[in-house]
């Protein structure tokens, strides 16, 4: 608008259209509906949500390290960034290497948007979105600095991670199973058993009630592999060595030199909550079925195969590893944090 100062000045300081793909539009910003959102998911040096509202003509837009809260009683960060052209609600592809804001970005929602309050220091806005819908407050906190609060409940049906999850255990026995079709078969892979909670593109890794996430940063990507699936995982933190033997791995310590450390791998054999919704009382098999659907497929991280139909074709696989034993887990049964139970049999080979 004329004798208004450029809202897209920063923007463009920041790019250069001939090096980026990103929309760079010549033109000031004409005013328009004023009700159009968008998220988009930047894969950036962090990763990252950028929350995009409509406002005068341009995308008024915030960084959000950990992504929209769901939960009411926990407020995330978000951080006021420069204003974007409106072209940029339909923009995702890759920022090269060296320019601003460099990374992957892909569109992870966006809808229309009603506005309740528009203050300097604070906004209150509704969105109507396929995966972001709820009433929010944006408000500053010190300069850039903002916070972002879930004004409604949570999302129906959604429930907030586990924060204190005590792994099932399994009941030792000489031999398998009498119904031995009734299993599932893992191998029994020496190891650190871990849960993984993975949330806003971050890992925890619970080990003996403590996280030790600094102990194999190689697992730290694990998180962003995922983004933005939120889940907790039960599993096993394995060494592999160059000669092809498996053991338990030695933590890094954070400053100090690591020599001849077997390469670290997260081997996922269970899933306990997914998306905001627990899982422990599905059937393992119906677990496993989601766990698969993940793809756990990375760098250190993998889901390891589990046998149906008879406990002797992972007996013959567990002796081709040089693993001590298998689990036998009885396809039917629920998760039971903390509890060792005939469900869940370890058995020698």
């Amino acid at each position: 608008m004329r004798g208004m100062p450029d809202r897209l000045a920063e923007y463009r300081r920041k790019r250069d259209p001939a090096r980026t793909p990103e929309p760079v539009p010549a033109s000031s910003p004409e005013v328009g509906h004023g009700d159009t959102y968008v998220i988009q998911q930047h894969h950036a040096r962090r990763l990252h949500w950028d929350l995009r509202l409509e406002r005068d003509g341009v995308l008024v837009s915030w960084a959000l390290p950990r992504g929209l809260p769901k939960d009411p009683a926990r407020n995330h960060l978000a951080v006021h960034t420069e204003d974007h052209p409106m072209e940029y609600a339909d923009f995702s592809g890759e920022i090269p290497t060296g320019e601003y804001g460099a990374g992957r970005m892909t569109i992870f929602d966006r809808g229309t948007y009603t506005t309740e309050k528009w203050r300097d220091r604070e906004v209150i806005v509704v969105l109507h979105g396929a995966r972001s819908a709820g009433r929010y407050v944006l408000f500053r906190t010190r300069g850039d600095d903002w916070m972002i609060h879930r004004m409604d409940g949570p999302p129906p049906g959604w429930t907030p991670l586990p924060e204190q999850v005590a792994p099932m255990l399994q009941t030792r026995v000489a031999r398998l199973p009498a119904d031995d079709e009734a299993f599932g078969y893992e191998l029994e892979w020496p190891g650190v058993r871990a849960l993984a909670a993975i949330s806003g593109g971050r890992v925890e890794l619970r080990v003996d009630g403590r996280d030790a996430i600094d102990g194999y940063p190689e697992l730290r990507a694990l998180g962003e592999a995922l983004a933005p699936i939120e889940c907790l995982l039960d599993g096993v933190v394995v060494g592999f060595t160059p000669e092809g033997t498996v053991e338990p791995p030695r933590e890094r310590v954070p400053g100090r030199r690591t020599t001849n450390r077997p390469s670290v791998q997260y081997l996922a054999s269970d899933l306990l909550w997914l998306d905001g919704v627990s899982t422990v009382d599905e059937p393992y098999a119906r677990r496993r079925e989601l766990l698969a659907a993940l793809d756990l497929t990375g760098p250190s991280w993998q889901t390891p195969p589990h046998f149906t139909g008879g406990g002797r074709f992972a007996r013959e696989a567990a002796r081709e590893q040089g693993v001590p034993g298998i689990l036998a887990k009885r396809l039917a049964s629920a998760y039971r944090a903390g509890r060792r139970t005939r469900d869940w049999l370890r058995i020698p080979v």
